[in-house]
């Protein structure tokens, strides 16, 4: 085995909106340096990096996918991530762990909302982005429009290294800003090509680039600064000695133009990232924290391994696989770690380096290095391994909120057990997917990143798990309350031949501001009812609070008086006084003219521009009701309430809608009166499971 140094590893993330192109650039990438003979195609389902049966046979990427090649003497540890937002944590895990990101755009659709995700995530870690927009092979593409809507969208700064001479089909020549020449590619798909020199407009395009560019790279350093002022400009070789450091900075984003399914322009961007890219020796040092939660530098020089897990995955052939980087020191087969998270001890297995599914065994992994280890005990995503004494843990990616949730519906009994331990292996997996066991709802709530999420969630369980499950649409967390006020004299007796039970109990209820919960008090006066009893009068009412009275949903935001009642000397007990409690508050909240509330959720969708009309007619008809409108780089972001009844699977007709450009998150607001007419047909619905279950 090669052993790479950190300065010579090149740790990149593949990412960008769906459907731009990502994984035919790793594949064209591979092809270029040889790891692969023949580049696959996505419908086929023979790419490197698309080889998950559930990948194949939705034709997109559901996982991020590890591989390496070499290029001009340096390894290149290449994420490629999935696009669509259902998979977004896929993407935030494999950027924690680079050194660069690559941000693929659609030279049809230009940057989308997926784009805007990935690129903020980048920031937010601290790496240097690289733009590739790809299929410039294809029908209506204009190089200019795209350029404005990029730098619009991320700065005046993005700065072309490439441009496309032909685009449209047959597109096959380059003009290479840095080389100042063009770059005919063959047809054979290899990525090998000619140079020329440009000549006419293409010389004057390449001049004023090149020109921009050795300014970029003055401002990047202040003796560069100097001597551009001094003398007028950079030699070619100052320039190309500035050029990591300005990268680096972000002094500029570097754009490439590629049209991958053809390997057109990819060897020139691997060229840059080979000679100009972030190695993790550009990195600060990773600031994990100790024990007691204060900071603790980790570099790439301690002795001492340190190794975070960003990604983990159960496969067939292999059992469970760990994906990690090195942060400090070296892993080898048979280390002893640490993990901080779990406090437990692991063993390092098998290490490989991964092209997809071909697994390459090594003895060890230097620092700065990306691989995968099998069968670690009790290890998960996001947990830190070490091999010091010392006890600390790397930050973790912090996952957005799930956006869709279903309910878990099992076809089969007794696999519950079954069920839990599969939902709890594929959380450890993916932390972006969440569940719980509600009682209220009497349900399993499975939530996820959007509908494919879901769907791939649930066949994992049932192909790994054999278990019998389908997704329904979860209950809604309903409340009732009143608007007037009511009051009963409730008398309970029953006689059974010897002693028999005897209560009555006089309440009054009123309505309470919203969100202020059940209260319950007594004013009683006289000797008519013991005060024993008092307690025994709430429990039954509590009850019937938790039990519901319209629709069997909870009672909120209700005020109940106990002020007055009668015992008997031998037959009030307890049990009495709990049953006339109970009936006794039904009987006042019956006369308190009830009502149904609905939880609202607060929606924030983000939307290209030309969505907009769909959108909001789209918002109108599900009761939506807008809160504010704003614009962000050519994005709309709208804030809307919206009932939660009316958001099931709403990412999909979200996605639908606007082409899959939009995404939205939502979280839960407070609690409204519904129509009359939608309150109505909620009780039909109860009255109707209550009699069927009644039945059963």
């Amino acid at each position: 085995m090669k052993e790479y140094q950190a300065v010579d590893l090149r740790n990149l993330a593949i990412v960008g909106h769906a459907s731009c192109g990502k994984t035919m650039l790793s594949e064209a990438m591979l092809a270029c340096a040889g790891v692969i003979n023949r580049m696959g195609t996505i419908p086929a389902g023979t790419t490197v990096s698309d080889y998950h049966e559930s990948e194949q046979q939705r034709l997109i990427s559901v996982s991020t996918t590890l591989m390496h090649l070499e290029w001009q003497g340096k390894k290149f540890n290449v994420l490629d991530c999935p696009g669509y937002a259902d998979f977004i944590s896929e993407a935030l895990g494999a950027l924690r762990v680079s050194d660069q990101a690559v941000v693929v755009v659609h030279a049809n659709h230009g940057p989308g909302v997926g784009t805007d995700t990935v690129w903020k995530s980048a920031t937010a870690n601290g790496i240097p982005k690289v733009i590739v927009v790809n299929a410039f092979d294809k029908e209506e593409t204009h190089f200019d429009a795209t350029l404005a809507q990029l730098r619009e969208h991320f700065g005046e700064r993005v700065l072309p290294l490439t441009l496309p001479v032909n685009a449209g089909p047959g597109f096959n020549q380059l003009l290479d800003v840095l080389r100042q020449k063009v770059m005919t590619y063959a047809g054979d798909k290899s990525g090998k090509y000619t140079e020329a020199p440009p000549a006419g407009a293409l010389a004057e395009k390449a001049s004023q680039l090149h020109n921009q560019l050795v300014e970029y790279v003055a401002e990047s350093d202040d003796a560069l600064m100097e001597k551009f002022f001094a003398e007028g400009g950079l030699s070619e070789a100052e320039m190309r000695a500035g050029l990591h450091a300005a990268f680096q900075k972000q002094v500029f984003t570097p754009l490439f133009c590629t049209a991958a399914e053809n390997n057109v322009g990819v060897a020139q961007f691997m060229d840059f990232l080979a000679q100009y890219g972030a190695s993790p020796a550009d990195r600060p040092a990773v600031e994990a924290a100790d024990a007691d939660g204060n900071p603790v530098p980790v570099k790439l020089t301690d002795p001492e391994p340190v190794l975070y897990i960003f990604k983990t995955m159960s496969e067939a052939q292999f059992g469970e696989l760990s994906f990690f980087r090195v942060y400090a020191g070296a892993v080898k087969f048979g280390s002893e770690v640490y993990n901080a998270d779990r406090r437990s001890t692991e063993k390092i297995g098998q290490i490989y380096q991964l092209n997809g599914k071909t697994r390459t065994s090594v003895p060890a992994l230097v620092a700065g290095d990306i691989g995968a280890v099998v069968k670690l005990k009790d290890t998960h995503t996001g947990n830190t391994l070490y091999g010091g004494k010392k006890l600390y843990s790397l930050p973790k990616v912090e996952y957005p909120k799930p956006s869709i949730h279903a309910a878990l519906k099992s076809s089969a009994k007794g696999e519950e057990d079954k069920v839990a331990s599969g939902l709890a292996a594929l959380h450890h997996e993916d932390p972006a997917f969440q569940y719980v066991v509600d009682s209220e709802l009497r349900q399993t709530i499975v939530s996820a990143q959007g509908e494919l999420h879901l769907e791939v969630i649930a066949e994992s369980l049932r192909r790994r798990y054999n278990v019998h499950v389908e997704l329904i649409e979860p209950r809604v967390r309903y409340r009732e309350t009143i608007k007037g006020r009511g009051d009963s004299k409730y008398r309970h007796k029953k006689q059974t031949g010897g002693a028999g039970q005897f209560a009555e109990v006089w309440m009054r209820i009123e309505p309470k501001p919203r969100d202020t919960g059940v209260e319950f008090t007594q004013t009683l006066t006289g000797q008519n009812v013991d005060r024993v009893f008092v307690p025994s009068v709430e429990k039954g009412v509590m009850k019937a609070c938790e039990e519901g009275i319209l629709a069997g949903y909870r009672v909120v935001d209700v005020k109940i008086e106990f002020y007055d009642g009668k015992m008997h000397p031998v037959d009030s007990k307890d049990i009495a006084f709990q049953i006339a409690g109970y009936f006794g508050f039904k009987e006042s909240f019956e006369k308190a003219r009830p009502c149904l509330l609905e939880p609202i959720h607060l929606v924030e969708i983000r939307i290209p521009d030309d969505c907009m009309g769909k959108v909001m007619g789209d918002l109108s008809s599900r009761r939506g009701k807008i809160q504010g409108m704003d614009m962000e780089g050519g994005i709309q972001l709208i804030k809307a309430h919206v009932p939660a009844k009316e958001l099931y699977r709403y990412s999909s007709t979200l996605r639908s809608l606007t082409g899959g450009r939009g995404a939205h998150s939502e979280s839960f607001s407070h609690y409204e009166e519904m129509p009359r007419e939608a309150e109505q047909k909620i009780i039909e619905e109860s009255k109707r499971a209550k009699q069927a279950q009644q039945a059963e």
